[in-house]
Formats: structure tokens, sequence, C-alpha cells
């Protein structure tokens, strides 16, 4: 696959040796590919974290409703004022 951004990248000596290691071992072709799958990776982390996060926050919510903790009225209304809540937050919180 032919490199679309190239990047240049320091390594410390024992992550430089681990990635020759990988290569030398057969299990990549190049470095670029060792360092391509751990980027994948760390992408794949973070997403996880995200869903992780997106489910508690929702087992939060259904606890509230269990307890009779919600919010009634027009669906319409009720969303829109969670959105606008969630958004003034976020401007608080950057």
């Amino acid at each position: 696959m032919p490199a679309t951004h190239a990047r240049n990248v320091a390594l410390t000596p024992q992550l430089a040796r681990f990635v020759d290691d990988l290569v030398a071992a057969g299990s990549y072709n190049n470095a670029s590919e060792v360092v391509r799958d751990g980027l994948r990776e760390l992408q794949r982390r973070k997403f996880l974290d995200q869903l992780t996060e997106i489910r508690a926050r929702i087992g939060t919510g259904l606890d509230q409703l269990d307890r009779g903790e919600g919010r009634s009225g027009d669906p319409a209304r009720v969303i829109g004022g969670i959105l606008r809540e969630a958004k003034q937050t976020r401007r608080r919180n950057t």
C-alpha cells in the first residue's frame, strides 16, 4: 500500500528493537505496517472507551428512570431541552 502521508517518527531504542523484532519474525513486512497496526489498535481502544462511557451514561439514565427521576411531557420538547442543556454543558467545559 503506497503511503499517502509520510511521517518521520522517533522511537526509543526499546520500541525500535520491538518493531525490528516483529518485522524479523515475519509478523509484518516492514516498520510502516507495524506502526499502522499500532495506530489502528489505538483507534479501536479509543472507540471502546467511548462505547463504555456511552453505556455507563445509558445505565445511569435507566437507573434514574427506575427511581422516577425521568422527565415527562411532549417528547420533542423534552429532548430539545436535554440537547440544549448538553450544549450548554459542553460550552462550559471547553
